[in-house]
């Protein structure tokens, strides 16, 4: 026999088990943290949803940032009917069947449906183009969810028929607020305990969940369900149970001295001066930074500091970024090191960054950049522009050079790249001059 009362006690007991993540999930618009720039009082998308008219959309952005949280909310504003699919498990089938229900629930009830899309970038143009239509003709609201981005990643039809919004990593105070706010709640979260997270234990599940919403409430969950009470009952959080549901070490340094290291480091590799970017690298590590971090900054520098005074550096600092994402922690430190040293003991030109910049101001100044002809793609040309791509010299037929203009006419002249002494380059300038370049 049905029994009612039997039923809100297994649900209650359902909503209990789910992570605490999923209990503290925001409501509504009011609950709602962080993304202050996409939905703040009176914004596009705040009105939009107030008024159950938000046409199709992307949210990108880092895990953990209230993407699908949003779209929820979204769910629970609307009139209309809310679908929610994940583009991994998702077949043609799936989208198909949506469209249809979809189709009929307009038809019969005036009823618009929402389609809930997550990990919307693992769509194929298949199903892309299977959803398309629907959308164009406003059958459905496409609501996509994505952490990667939807112009490189995406079918351009489905962007260009959606309004993007780009979530951000949610600041430090942002965290702290949710999860003060978690060990309190009586309903869903730990208010019914008696709970007593320490302020730099706090701090610390605050600081290196970078941002993530998801990856703070599991490390508070981890460390109050893991941690023994008193002999009062009491759980107390301390900093070294936040370092270990976490699974990192606190860092070691305020916030200001972790800049000033990351700053030292830079200008370390940057003054040649190895011994002080390898100390700067292990301090930084041993204080809870992340590896990987000074690996793509050492990427960067070898193509700002080193550049063509020696290319091999962006090689080997490709490579450690490469091998300590397959290999890891601590053995990963070891190619990681070569690369700072490397870095550090190459000659240094920032000849590249000049002449990257000073393109880019022509790009964007140049008023008249046509192509000259003998340049143009002569497939689709008429008989007078394949005639004039003939004039093209061919540098293989003379030795691999030959001088012919390449810029165009409003920019006949211009020099970007002024290769120095230094290094690689010097031969570089040589080989130039021989052309006759500058």
């Amino acid at each position: 026999m049905y029994d009612l009362f039997d039923t809100l006690q297994e649900n209650q007991k359902k909503a209990e088990q789910q992570p605490l993540a999923e209990r503290m999930r925001p409501q509504s618009l009011r609950e709602f943290l962080g993304q202050s720039h996409i939905c703040e009082e009176n914004s596009l998308l705040r009105r939009a949803i107030s008024l159950d008219k938000v046409g199709s959309c992307i949210f990108w952005g880092p895990p953990g940032t209230g993407k699908t949280t949003l779209a929820n909310i979204i769910a629970n504003s609307t009139s209309g009917n809310f679908v929610k699919l994940n583009a991994v498990s998702s077949g043609v089938a799936d989208v198909k069947k949506a469209v249809e229900e979809a189709s009929g629930n307009l038809k019969m009830f005036g009823k618009k449906t929402y389609l809930l899309l997550d990990e919307c970038h693992r769509f194929s143009k298949t199903q892309s183009d299977s959803l398309l239509p629907a959308i164009e003709n406003g059958t459905i609201i496409f609501i996509g969810s994505t952490t990667e981005n939807p112009y490189a990643s995406m079918t351009p039809a489905i962007v260009s028929r959606c309004r993007v919004f780009e979530f951000k990593r949610l600041d430090k105070e942002t965290v702290k607020k949710a999860l003060n706010k978690a060990i309190i709640d009586k309903k869903r979260g730990y208010g019914q305990l008696d709970v007593e997270v320490e302020e730099d234990a706090l701090e610390h599940i605050a600081s290196m969940s970078a941002g993530d919403m998801r990856t703070a409430y599991n490390a508070l969950e981890l460390a109050v369900l893991t941690t023994q009470g008193d002999d009062s009952g009491k759980v107390r959080v301390t900093l070294k149970d936040a370092e270990q549901s976490i699974q990192r070490k606190a860092l070691s340094y305020d916030e200001n001295s972790y800049y000033d290291m990351l700053s030292a480091f830079c200008k370390s590799l940057r003054g040649s001066d190895s011994d002080a970017a390898l100390y700067y690298a292990h301090r930084l590590i041993e204080g809870g930074c992340d590896p990987l971090l000074l690996a793509r900054r050492l990427v960067v520098h070898s193509a700002e500091d080193v550049g063509m005074a020696d290319p091999n550096a962006m090689v080997v600092a490709t490579s450690a970024l490469t091998a300590f994402q397959s290999i890891g922690y601590p053995e990963g430190l070891i190619p990681l090191s070569q690369a700072i040293i490397y870095v550090c003991e190459a000659p240094k030109s920032n000849t590249v960054i000049i002449a990257m910049g000073e393109a880019q101001s022509a790009a964007k100044s140049a008023k008249d950049d046509t192509v000259p002809p003998h340049l143009r793609n002569s497939v689709f040309a008429d008989s007078d522009a394949k005639a004039r791509s003939r004039q093209y010299k061919y540098p293989h037929d003379f030795g691999g050079y030959v001088e012919q203009q390449y810029l165009p006419d409003s920019l006949v002249g211009s020099v970007f790249y002024r290769p120095t002494d230094n290094g690689f380059e010097k031969r570089v300038k040589e080989i130039r001059m021989e052309k006759g370049k500058k």
